[in-house]
Parts: C-alpha cells; structure tokens; sequence
C-alpha cells in the first residue's frame, strides 16, 4: 500500500494531545491525573477502556476476526524525583525516579506534590551553585548528595519547609518547556514517552475517523511503572503479539534520526522477535517511511518487561527518533508521521 495512511493522519489532533500530555506532570507511579486524561480521549473515539490494579489503562478496539490480539505498549510516566528529606536550612534532598544523570536537571524548574494535592515550585541546584562563593562549582560531582530543591517559598529553616505540608516521599516534577519550532521541531523533556503515546492515540484516531477494522483485535496498554522496568510485566492473557511504542535513540553508531521511524532489532535486555521485526522492516520500505534498524546497547521497554514478566507472547520495539534521550529531548513530526503509519500498516494487514 502506498502511503496512505501517512496522508491520512489527524496532525493537528497528535500534536494538541501530545502538548495535553507533556504538560501533565507524571513521574513513573504518580500517573493517576495522566490516565484520567487518557481515558477520556479514548472514551472520545468510542473506544472501552479498563485501568488495571497497577495503574495501567488498556484501552480495546475491536479486530474483524477471532484471531489473538495484538498489544501496543506505551508509557505515561515519566523521569522525575521524590523527596528523600528535607535539610536543616529547608531546602529538600532528592531521590531520582528513573535513570538520567543528575547533570541533566541542574539549573531546572521543578513542582513538589504534596500529599494533601498543593503544591510548590522550586528549582534544583547544586550545593555550591554560585561561581562567586564557591571555588568548586565547577569540579564539584553532579550527584544526589550534592543536588537540592531550592523551594519558592520564604523558608529557613526544615521546619518552616514543614509548616508548609511537604514531607519526605512527595513527588517531584520537572518542568517540561515544550516548544514546537517552525521547523517541525518538538523540544522538550518527557517525549520518553508521551510522543509514544501520542502516536498511539493517533493511530487510534485514523483508524476510528476512517472506520477502518484492525484485522485482530487491539489492545493499547498505557503504562504507569515502564522507567522502573516492570510497566508491561502483566499483559491480558489473549494477547500473543505485543508491539512496545517507544522512543528511538540516537547517537554514536547509531543510524536513526530525528525524523525516522526506529526499529530496535536488540536492545540490552535481548534481541525482539525476529519475524515481527522483519515484518515490521517490509511494511517500512514497502510504504516509503523513512525508518532507522538500530541495536540499543542500553535500553529496554515495556515489551522487555512483558516478556521477563512470563507472557507468553513475541514481542517487538519501534517509535520515533529522538536526540539526548532523558535529557532535553528533541524529535520532529516527521518521526511521529512515520511511526503511526506503520503502526497502522502492521495492524491492518491479514
């Protein structure tokens, strides 16, 4: 098939969705606001939706035949922090939530979520942040001892940081600063994993728009717990096929771009299914979408966690390319265009 199903895709829908998305704060398990949203806009296309114990929305579409379903993972939760404690002169002590180097959110704006739901901004600094009073700010170790939330709000002292109801294991997120460029450009932290899950909604949307029946049933799983490495680790049991939607990475000797459809054939937790991966490379050059075939030498996904988790299923990887991966991100339209219309290839083919 040519591509018709790139042409056919609602843009303005994925990008107002995606922008929803990255502006809804959702460390990996502080979700709940995020899957709310979810839930609506598939309850919008007429699709059924159940949330799972662990905080994961499947959302069902039914396919033409009785054939097992096929699973499309993406994850709603994101890098962030948590209070660990909170110091003598009020500002907090961190604990990450997921894994980044701690040099890339120095000098960033953050929210602390109170357990009562207030919150209170902030920024994270370093310890010795002023190069006109420390002589080591410069050599001085990027690392969790030495990174503190300096809070907007007149405190001096831990008590007055308790006075005002945060306390140690409330969430911590960082500000998202998306900006979409005239270039078609999206910048911004968190598209690992919300422009995954922006592609699936757009999939769900040509598919729904268009009246077009799957061949098998769908199921998209929305995850909650993917940068802790056990968000798909359950998946419903009528399902033998599971496509994670995930982020490409870039860089070193790697081929895929900002603009690609990536398609991870191995990734640190193991190579992804053979005949689904090649099956996947067909439809790519078959429909002229721009697409990268790469090895992520420090990767895995939810399709990692669903198969350590025991389901039986195969299992394989692809999403749109994206530059500086849990740092300030970076992908184009393009990558997104590409990755729904090869979702939408795979899940119509008999």
């Amino acid at each position: 098939m040519e591509q018709t199903y790139k042409n056919r895709i609602n843009q303005a829908y994925v990008l107002e969705l995606l922008q929803e998305l990255l502006a809804t704060p959702s460390p990996t398990g502080y979700c709940a606001d995020i899957l709310n949203k979810v839930e609506a806009r598939a309850s919008a296309l007429g699709c059924k939706t159940e949330r799972t114990p662990k905080m994961a929305c499947i959302i069902t579409l039914q396919g033409r035949t009785d054939a097992p379903s096929i699973g499309l993972s993406a994850h709603v939760d994101t890098l962030g922090a948590m209070v660990r404690s909170i110091k003598p002169n009020g500002t907090l002590r961190m604990t990450p939530l997921g894994g980044y180097a701690m040099s890339s959110i120095e000098g960033e704006y953050c929210t602390v979520h109170k357990r009562d739901g207030g919150t209170v901004t902030g920024t994270i600094l370093t310890t010795h942040p002023s190069v006109h009073v420390y002589s080591d700010v410069r050599d001085q170790k990027r690392e969790e001892a030495n990174l503190e939330v300096r809070l907007d709000a007149p405190v001096k002292a831990k008590g007055d940081t308790e006075a005002m109801g945060i306390r140690n294991g409330d969430i911590i997120s960082f500000d998202p600063r998306t900006v979409l460029t005239d270039s078609g450009h999206i910048k911004s932290r968190h598209l690992d994993d919300k422009a995954g899950v922006a592609c699936l909604f757009g999939l769900l949307e040509l598919l729904t728009h268009n009246g077009i029946q799957p061949e098998r049933t769908l199921k998209l799983i929305v995850t909650s717990y993917e940068e802790v490495g056990h968000g798909a680790a359950y998946l419903p049991a009528d399902i033998n096929e599971l496509i994670a939607v995930d982020m490409g990475a870039m860089g070193d000797d790697l081929s895929c771009t900002e603009s690609d459809v990536s398609i991870c054939a191995k990734d640190s937790s193991g190579p992804y299914d053979y005949e689904m991966t090649g099956k996947l490379i067909r439809l790519a050059e078959r429909d002229g979408l721009s697409h990268a075939v790469d090895i992520y030498p420090n990767y895995g996904s939810d399709a990692s966690a669903a198969l350590r988790g025991g389901n039986n299923i195969r299992a394989a990887l692809i999403g749109p390319g994206v530059h500086a991966s849990h740092s300030m991100e970076r992908t184009h339209r393009e990558a997104l265009w590409n990755t729904i219309a090869l979702l939408a290839a795979y899940v119509t083919e008999a």
